[in-house]
């Protein structure tokens, strides 16, 4: 029992780890703009499909990670500043906008890369396992869990060390007030959404040789990428890793324990955080 219990909970670390990656992006986006960017999910398949490029051609699983998150890191900026810049916060033209391109970026993806499902390949280094407690656990998955981590952690210092992420938070709390005092509101937005761009890519190639990479993988963890930002409220980075850690372990949990009523167990206590806490667990009012 203690073996069961310690394997599901390291599978869902690692699958929270992932969720973190894509999550946390989309909640600063979400938090700074307001935009409920649907094509979120593509971000984290494309930057999977040109990692997945750049590794069979170069043969640097870092050197794929890095090209995938700033080619589709570019894209998300290209997004914001030709076309989501144009509708400040009007949600409908911003949510059809992001579903047009999310559409189109699946289309491209079916055109270039085919249907077949493709599994990145692992570094040598990380392949393999090792044994915790008295269980045999995969060596890559404490390694995405570590990623995770320092990504985290350096967001952290980032937004709540420096100066830019005290603009950035001021920009969270409230985007006309820092207007008002002379603060780059849309730079800020830009940069911002770029960045949650390159963190979801990226997480796409971190979590390639898990998962793989087919068309329909950006709609299957967009769902959980907004539980994530629901649970853990909007703008707030320890509302996404708590949200993401939360939402890994309950979703691997379900699927091992009732997997009939996986999605019951998932969107269930979200419901219930939403109907006791509205703006989330680290919300900001």
């Amino acid at each position: 029992m203690i073996e069961f219990l310690l394997v599901q909970t390291l599978n869902g670390l690692s699958f929270g780890a992932l969720l973190f990656l894509l999550a946390s992006g989309l909640s600063l986006i979400y938090g700074v703009m307001k935009i409920v960017n649907i094509a979120h999910g593509s971000y984290f398949m494309l930057g999977a499909y040109i990692g997945l490029s750049v590794i069979l051609r170069t043969k640097s699983f870092v050197l794929g990670a890095f090209a995938g998150g700033l080619a589709v890191g570019a894209v998300g900026l290209v997004m914001e500043r030709g076309f989501l810049r144009k509708f400040p916060l009007r949600a409908l033209p911003q949510m059809m906008i992001t579903l047009g391109f999310a559409l189109v970026f699946r289309d491209l993806a079916l055109l270039i890369w085919g249907g077949d499902p493709y599994t990145l390949p692992c570094p040598e280094f990380l392949k393999g396992s090792t044994q915790i407690y008295k269980i045999i656990f995969p060596i890559y998955r404490l390694f995405v869990i570590g990623v995770a981590t320092v990504v985290a952690v350096s967001l952290w210092l980032f937004n709540d060390k420096t100066l830019i992420g005290a603009k950035l938070r001021a920009a969270v709390d409230d985007h006309e007030m820092a207007g008002g005092v002379g603060l780059n509101v849309p730079l800020i937005s830009g940069c911002m959404f770029g960045l949650g761009a390159f963190l979801a890519a990226f997480g796409g190639v971190i979590g390639g040789p898990i998962f793989g990479v087919y068309p329909g993988l950006d709609f299957e963890l967009l769902s959980l990428a907004f539980v994530v930002v629901i649970v853990g409220g909007r703008g707030s980075l320890k509302g996404s890793a708590v949200g993401s850690i939360l939402v890994g372990l309950v979703d691997n949990f379900g699927k091992a324990l009732v997997p009939e009523l996986s999605y019951f167990t998932l969107f269930a206590p979200m419901a219930i955080i939403v109907a006791v806490k509205p703006k989330g667990l680290f919300g900001r009012d």
